[in-house]
């Protein structure tokens, strides 16, 4: 399932995060997180698309997207490269 898929730091950091306090739209993650948004917005986009976290609409503000984690890939991610939800 994800056993190809090779994340960035950054990536694996944004997905820890969004697992424990999602989900959230980019500008949140940044500054919660302390991560710089070019950051987020790129890691994000490969998180997409490897369909680990997917993209939903934010019904209380739709130009803000909302990033979702797909919990079972997720957790094969941080199987995989030996982490846990911080």
């Amino acid at each position: 399932m994800v056993h190809g898929i090779r994340l960035p730091k950054s990536a694996l950091v944004i997905l820890q995060f969004l697992t424990k306090c999602g989900p959230l739209p980019p500008r949140v993650i940044s500054e919660e997180a302390k991560v710089p948004l070019r950051t987020v917005t790129f890691a994000l986009d490969r998180l997409v698309d490897t369909k680990i976290c997917q993209k939903i609409p934010n019904l209380g503000d739709m130009r803000r997207t909302l990033y979702s984690v797909n919990l079972d890939k997720a957790q094969a991610v941080f199987t995989r490269y030996g982490l846990g939800v911080a």
